[in-house]
């Protein structure tokens, strides 16, 4: 333990050099993550916070929700069968004010069921942002395709879906609008494992949301640049061991000639990286955590303590494998040649 202490004091510098860059990848690493959770709740907030189930759509949907028809006798088969269970269809659309301004907006209505807001014909609910954009209760839209008003009798917090506000109608004005008497998808929550339907495919919750266009190629880009840097910091911590360890190889031959053990060199080093990455990450999670508090309700940055705890747990693992390959060299030290050698 000493040695670490007196070794990171006397290459106060290098330390320094390898701590603010370690600083940097977290950070950069915490705020990618945070975006990658805002932009997942943005894009599917309404599928995400449905508790864990199966989605059915018909098979001959090609695994598109939108283009997903469901027989009127089925449906009502399965929700016969399935008390919890409930159909619900999701269609894009616009909604205009009476300025005449036009709200883009995910339509989506269902049967009885507590997993979604029950809307009387002529009335809708919409997502809490609406408000941000001048909307309140008791106003009138309309749409092109609806002969009649709506009304807003209130507004519900995150339920967004494909970047867009959700907007809670009724089924017979949802069918006035889209032309269908049929609806898209089966929701069935608290099943862990499919039964199979003819004529349907399920889906658990996690496949449906990457049939949503985007969700997955904009998860999996943001979560690879997430990875990547994991990684980078884990090269980092072997690559700079490895040099310092070359540039030690006289001091640790004669270390280990006055009888120092390998394990306690291994020590050091753990100690060393253990401190520079606690450190770093302290840092970074108190700017990350604070730029999750003051970030504008517009940006769909979330970074919650659970994401921030596993990818600090992340870095230290995988900094204690960079250091523990770097340094396998020094268990192949012989004292005798390492002195001869001299220090470098």
């Amino acid at each position: 333990m000493n040695l670490a202490w007196k070794e990171m004091k006397k290459n106060k510098i290098r330390f320094l050099i390898l701590g603010s860059i370690v600083f940097l990848i977290s950070l950069l690493t915490f705020i990618i993550s945070g975006l990658a959770n805002g932009l997942s709740q943005d894009n599917a907030a309404l599928i995400k916070d449905l508790p864990d189930g199966q989605f059915y759509m018909n098979q001959d949907a090609d695994e598109t929700y939108n283009l997903s028809r469901i027989d009127g006798n089925t449906k009502g088969k399965l929700l016969n069968e399935w008390n919890d269970a409930a159909a619900l269809s999701i269609q894009m659309g616009f909604l205009n004010e009476k300025n005449g301004k036009q709200q883009s907006v995910a339509f989506v209505t269902s049967t009885d069921s507590k997993l979604f807001k029950d809307v009387k014909a002529g009335e809708i609910i919409l997502d809490r942002s609406m408000k941000s954009k001048g909307l309140k209760v008791g106003d009138i839209l309309t749409n092109n395709q609806y002969s009649g008003e709506f009304i807003v009798k209130g507004f519900v917090d995150q339920k967004k879906f494909s970047h867009a506000p959700v907007a809670f109608i009724n089924m017979e004005d949802y069918k006035e609008i889209y032309g269908a008497d049929k609806m898209q998808l089966i929701f069935v929550p608290g099943k862990d494992k499919a039964q199979e339907v003819a004529g349907l495919q399920s889906f658990s919750k996690k496949e449906f949301l990457n049939t949503i266009p985007s969700y997955s190629a904009e998860q999996m880009s943001l979560n690879m640049i997430v990875w990547f840097l994991v990684v980078i910091s884990g090269m980092l911590f072997a690559i700079f061991f490895y040099m310092m360890n070359v540039q030690k190889i006289g001091l640790y031959g004669i270390l280990k000639a006055i009888g120092l053990k390998t394990s306690a060199l291994f020590k050091m080093m753990w100690t060393q990286m253990l401190f520079i990455t606690i450190l770093a990450l302290g840092l970074s999670v108190a700017l990350s955590q604070g730029f999750n508090m003051i970030a504008p309700k517009e940006m769909p940055f979330s970074l919650t303590l659970e994401t921030t705890t596993q990818l600090s747990m992340i870095f230290l693992f995988i900094g204690f494998i960079g250091a523990t390959l770097s340094g396998i060299q020094i268990k192949k030290i012989e004292p005798l040649q390492a002195i001869q050698q001299g220090e470098v």
